[in-house]
């Protein structure tokens, strides 16, 4: 199965295009899930909200909805990995507020940061088996069978990304599952048809379909996210895969 969505839902430019004009910014959540079956939420990154935030997302999403939720920067780009049992505990204790429905963790590693598999290896260590870790480094540093042998011990996916529509990280598959995040397509603001369809491509060849990856459009500036990701369903869909809803 592959989930497509979009890096978050809370952009003031996607009203009068993705949402209508007379729906109400509160009910923008509710308006999403009705389209897609899931989404990443960046809200965490920037400030954790409370468990009672996050279970109240969980109380809006229908039961097949599914939140990959990206990691407090605190831990990530304040701490910068050091000391992780403390913001992971906090992060996962607010987390809980989705109970089923909480998907994914994204740990997003800041661009200055070079390569250090035993910082790596000591938060995934904090993380339980049951959730998912998906790890994005953004140094060239962290392309090494170090890295990669970390990321398969614990079973945590590297997180593929792009720029222009081409890989910018090594496609490994270190984990049981994918994450792909797309960031900006050749076709600025959008993606074109060929680019969709590689993707698709290198998914089927590094995952059974039996399997599940997670793929996000992150190419919100101009609200173009919502439309590649049903056009990145049809195109999986076309070629036998199994697609979360979308549209």
């Amino acid at each position: 199965m592959i989930f497509v969505g979009t890096s978050g839902w809370q952009y003031d430019h996607w009203r009068g295009g993705f949402y209508p004009r007379d729906v109400a910014k509160r009910q923008w959540l509710t308006w999403f899930a009705e389209r897609f079956a899931t989404v990443e939420s960046n809200n965490a990154f920037y400030r954790l909200p409370e468990r009672k935030t996050f279970a109240d997302w969980r109380a809006r999403t229908p039961d097949d909805f599914v939140f990959a939720v990206k990691m407090s920067r605190y831990l990530t780009h304040v701490k910068r990995l050091r000391e992780p049992a403390e913001p992971v505990a906090r992060f996962l204790d607010r987390a809980a507020g989705l109970e089923a429905k909480l998907g994914p963790v994204l740990l997003q590693l800041p661009p200055t940061l070079r390569a250090a598999p035993d910082l790596l290896a000591a938060t995934l260590r904090e993380m339980p088996p049951t959730v998912r870790v998906a790890v994005e480094p953004r140094h060239a540093s962290w392309w090494s069978d170090e890295v990669h042998e970390v990321l398969s011990k614990h079973g945590a996916a590297l997180c593929w990304a792009d720029r222009r529509s081409r890989p910018v990280t090594p496609l490994w598959r270190t984990a049981e599952f994918g994450y792909l995040r797309l960031h900006q397509g050749r076709q600025r603001p959008g993606y074109g048809g060929g680019a969709l369809t590689s993707w698709v491509a290198r998914i089927r060849q590094a995952f059974p379909t039996t399997q599940d990856t997670y793929v996000y459009f992150n190419n919100d500036p101009e609200g173009a996210a919502p439309g590649d990701a049903v056009r990145f369903a049809r195109i999986a869909t076309g070629r036998g895969i199994a697609v979360s809803r979308t549209g």
